[in-house]
């Protein structure tokens, strides 16, 4: 006996039958389920605007706030003078001795995420060298809150464009605290322009000098202090990962940086040496505030999938969990995303 088959079935319907075929009932499902979700449609566009999907998300360990001042600073800018203040404690964090012993740089560790990573080593057992610009207010209360972790920090100001200052800024580090063990790069300069036509040939050389020659500076003068088991963390961004239309010589600079990452990773890599970078979203610092205008400033982090900016202590783990050699030993030259999006890469 011959098999009936869909297309046989089919062929017997086109003729003049009554029967449905697999292929008919399948095309009824189709058109059932658009008639369905058309329902659906209607009944969303005739209910009255939703405020679902435009809250800001809390997903961590305490609710963070959710608007921000529309304030602006002069540069560099002052965590002091912020009229609403960044976090940067992380009190629900505890620390287990992942960096026990430890001494660290973090540059541009006055404010902002440089500070909140300060904390944090300190808290993990490192000591901690802040390497600033000239934010002395800051740096010493940056300073008071990693002694009150128990640990030592010294304060060293000045100018990472400069070779000579981030070679004696390394050698006081290892003065003092007998070694060096993570460097974190983190000092950046910040001015966003409407037209590349207004970046100025000073300011181009600035933001490169600081955020891609300072990192490598500061990297060159480290490397022969340290030891197997050592790392480097540079603070990338989420403009070197997307761009950004207003920051355009900024997001170059923040592309480079993690490129000169994998490029370091791959160099040091057999003396036991690890090279990585966190890439930031918006997060509220001093940063921003003395960079855009305040309209801008008021509306920050609005566009992330989170829909707010971040706190500096929801940076600093991430930190943490590259320096430890016991949480991140077998990772080496990846850009570690925590932009508050989900497409960040």
């Amino acid at each position: 006996m011959a098999r009936t088959t869909s297309r046989t079935v089919a062929k017997t319907a086109a003729a003049g039958g009554t029967r449905e075929t697999p292929v008919d009932e399948l095309a009824r499902t189709h058109r059932r389920i658009q008639r369905e979700q058309d329902a659906k449609d209607a009944q969303a566009q005739a209910a009255p605007p939703s405020r679902q999907g435009k809250r800001a998300v809390q997903a961590g360990a305490r609710a963070q706030p959710s608007d921000q001042t529309g304030e602006k600073q002069k540069k560099p800018g002052r965590e002091a003078d912020m009229k609403l203040k960044p976090r940067f404690m992380a009190p629900d964090y505890e620390g287990s001795r992942k960096l026990e012993g430890m001494a660290t740089i973090v540059t541009g560790g006055d404010s902002g995420i440089g500070r909140a990573v300060a904390v944090l080593f300190a808290r993990e057992g490192a000591d901690v060298a802040l390497v600033y610009l000239n934010e002395h207010d800051d740096a010493k209360a940056t300073q008071a809150a990693v002694e009150a972790e128990g640990r030592r920090c010294i304060l060293i100001p000045g100018d990472v464009r400069r070779a000579a200052f981030c070679d004696r800024a390394v050698a006081r580090t290892v003065k003092t605290f007998g070694r060096l063990d993570v460097l974190v790069n983190n000092a950046a300069f910040q001015m966003h322009a409407d037209n590349l036509e207004d970046i100025s040939d000073e300011r181009m050389d600035l933001t490169l000098q600081t955020n891609v020659g300072g990192y490598m500076r500061m990297a060159r003068a480290a490397l022969p202090h340290m030891k197997e088991g050592a790392s480097i963390i540079n603070t990338g961004s989420r403009t070197g990962l997307q761009g950004s239309k207003n920051l355009i010589d900024y997001s170059a600079t923040k592309g480079a940086i993690h490129a000169f990452t994998k490029a370091l990773a791959l160099n040091v890599i057999d003396r036991g040496i690890r090279v990585n970078a966190v890439a930031p979203g918006p997060v509220w610092t001093p940063l921003n505030p003395a960079d855009k205008t305040a309209p801008d400033v008021k509306k920050f982090g609005k566009e992330t999938d989170f829909k707010r900016v971040a706190q500096p202590e929801e940076l600093s783990p991430a930190y943490v969990f590259l320096a430890s050699p016991v949480c991140a030993g077998y990772i080496t030259g990846i850009v570690l995303p925590v932009t508050g999006s989900v497409a960040a890469i």
